[in-house]
């Protein structure tokens, strides 16, 4: 068996806010990785839960490192962590979703293969609270991603699936702690600086969804793309960019907000209209006359 003093050490840096559901679970994930050199270090964001108190429980049993802060953010609890790893390589991990056994150890390896790879990721298969298979991701071969392919149709390397070169990360400055959603910032930051996403066929995660989510609240996560991809407008894909997130963002107007939906329709450049838009809109069109016909039968005095 290779010896820790050659592999090299992977820092796996874990923000933590209000997760004392799945903790046990996550870092039963993370010390079952084959991959034998690791530091765990977990950044408690004021939790208001039962976490901090679970987490100080379970340090004796795992050694990992445990700060706390006053809640600022996923971001910022992220570049909390960062200033005590010391690993050449940092994985992510969202402490409710569950690292699969060989998670660190592919990724390492296609990694130091490749010095041009700033961000490696793979599968996921996506289950829900309770631990149902509700889909998984089917990549059969590899795929490259530079900087422009990012802006142009905002990819976002999710941080449960992906592992990030310190010197990647050093590159980009980190994170940019006033944007409350990390990972389409730090891909952006990331290949801006020329570095490469690659993602690979492999099943390397569990991501769960539930309510609590921060992706399933569109309008925060709006904010921050919009947020991030500022900083490139005078970039030949902006524009392109710019759309994308809306039409993200417009998935779930058109469900929970329909006012907002239009807006953000309007917002669309009409050059930039495609096939995802005109779904949008035919969805938006399809449900407001029975918004409108509740809101006339609601009206109605006996």
């Amino acid at each position: 068996m290779t010896s820790t003093s050659v592999l090299p050490l992977v820092s796996i840096v874990a923000p933590c806010y209000n997760g004392e559901k799945y903790l046990a679970l996550a870092l039963e994930g993370i010390y079952a990785q084959t991959y034998a050199n690791i530091e765990v270090i977990i950044v408690d964001d004021g939790s208001t839960d039962g976490s901090l108190a679970l987490l100080e429980k379970l340090q004796p049993t795992y050694g990992f490192h445990l700060h706390h802060q006053q809640n600022q953010g996923v971001s910022a609890a992220l570049n909390h962590g960062l200033k005590y790893a010391k690993g050449k390589y940092v994985a992510t991990p969202d402490l409710d979703d569950i690292m699969l056994p060989e998670s660190v150890a592919v990724r390492v390896a296609f990694m130091e293969e490749h010095p041009e790879t700033g961000i490696c990721s793979g599968n996921s298969r996506y289950i829900d609270a309770q631990g149902n298979v509700l889909k998984t991701e089917k990549r059969s071969h590899p795929s490259r991603y530079d900087f422009a392919d990012i802006l142009r149709n905002a990819r976002v390397c999710g941080a449960p699936a992906a592992l990030y070169r310190m010197a990647a990360l050093e590159a980009a400055n980190f994170y940019d702690p006033a944007l409350q959603v990390q990972d389409f910032q730090i891909t952006l930051r990331v290949t801006q600086a020329g570095y490469f996403v690659d993602a690979l066929p492999v099943l390397i995660t569990l991501y769960r969804r539930h309510p609590n989510n921060l992706s399933r609240r569109y309008k925060k996560v709006l904010i921050a793309d919009l947020a991030a991809i500022a900083p490139y407008r005078a970039h030949p894909e902006y524009e392109a960019g710019y759309a994308v997130v809306l039409h993200k963002a417009l998935k779930y107007a058109v469900r929970e907000d329909r006012a907002d939906a239009w807006r953000l329709l309007r917002q669309v450049p009409r050059r930039q209209w495609n096939r995802v838009t005109f779904q949008r809109f035919k969805r938006l069109v399809s449900l407001w006359p029975k918004a409108m016909f509740k809101r006339l039968a609601g009206g109605r005095k006996a």
